[in-house]
């Protein structure tokens, strides 16, 4: 069973609702395909909105992401006992998160909002700077606000995954500095940075420490990160290669960010490019691997690396499953 931490999904399916059944028609069959047991599902707002445009946004998406979660065959995971049975019966399970958490404004407060809407998951930037911390696109000396402490505080206290995808290298190492060995930190999506160069991935040292604090890094399938003069399938399994040698085998995992066909629909825009450094698209993709619908091309791979049976079924969804496990709540601890 493929678990992948971060698919863009719900940027399309908000921009194209009301279409009818657009999940059922646009994604369900890839995920099938790929035999995808849970999917993580970003709520994502545009760096050019205001709060209150922002929270607007994120609303809109948690919205089209209970459509989708109301699919036949597809369940919604809030809690612990919702990841008994995925893939059995085709029961598909949607997980929604934040990406960045520019929705919240400048009040932590409004997380308490998102964790009652079904929220399990919260990264505290994308790649620019907000009112709680820096991003990857920022200096690298900037970290945490104070704002910021007291939103990952609250974070703790209600009990979200804290994803530190995107988040600048200080925001990276005050986060594992502030939270309590019992909460649950992993990176959503990102690559190596001794394999490929940029700001988007994590370095030796952001990958040991991320391991040694019990966390998993989702591998990120996209040119922008794995290196665009080599979009290969091969050349990702090199960064998963390269993470599980430095971490172990039981802190790697998929959060493939699959954007091709987000980006190609429309929902993305223009301004999307211009987000990229030169020479990379939104629409670009790794070959073979461009979709979840491909992720049999991927288990391949790593067969042929010389992965075994047992640390494949560990990257594909074994390690990100425990990860879940351990951190997302328990039904009767959220009825209570």
């Amino acid at each position: 069973m493929i678990v992948d931490a971060h698919n863009d999904l719900l940027t399309e399916l908000e921009f194209v609702h009301p279409e009818e059944n657009s999940f059922e028609t646009r994604w369900l069959p890839q995920l099938r395909e790929g035999n995808v047991g849970l999917q993580v599902c970003p709520i994502f707002v545009g760096r050019s909105q205001v709060p209150e445009g922002a929270t607007r946004q994120a609303l809109r998406q948690a919205s089209v992401f209970r459509i989708a979660a109301e699919t036949r065959g597809v369940r919604m995971v809030t809690d612990k006992e919702h990841l008994t049975g995925l893939n059995s019966a085709n029961n598909l399970g949607l997980m929604l998160s934040m990406e960045g958490a520019d929705a919240f404004g400048t009040d932590p407060l409004l997380a308490d909002a998102f964790w009652h809407l079904g929220v399990r998951m919260v990264s505290l930037t994308w790649n620019d700077r907000n009112a709680f911390a820096d991003g990857t696109g920022e200096n690298e000396n900037g970290g945490l606000s104070r704002l910021g402490e007291e939103l990952v505080h609250r974070l703790v206290e209600l009990g979200f995954i804290i994803d530190l995808a995107h988040a600048g290298k200080k925001t990276f190492y005050d986060v594992l500095e502030l939270t309590p060995e019992s909460a649950t930190v992993i990176v959503s999506h990102a690559s190596c940075r001794s394999i490929y160069e940029t700001p988007r991935n994590l370095d030796d040292e952001q990958l040991r420490a991320l391991a040694q604090r019990g966390g998993v890094v989702g591998l990120m399938a996209h040119p922008l990160v794995v290196g665009p003069e080599d979009p290969s399938v091969s050349h990702y399994v090199d960064h998963i290669e390269h993470a599980a040698n430095v971490m172990g085998i039981d802190h790697v995992g998929l959060g493939a960010d699959f954007i091709q066909q987000v980006s190609r629909s429309g929902a993305i825009g223009k301004h999307g490019n211009a987000l990229l450094p030169d020479g990379v698209k939104m629409e670009d993709a790794i070959v073979d691997l461009v979709g979840p619908a491909d992720y049999p091309n991927l288990r391949d791979a790593l067969e042929s690396r010389g992965f075994s049976e047992d640390d494949r079924a560990k990257i594909l969804g074994g390690n990100f499953l425990r990860e879940f496990e351990a951190g997302l709540p328990t039904a009767s601890s959220i009825n209570s």
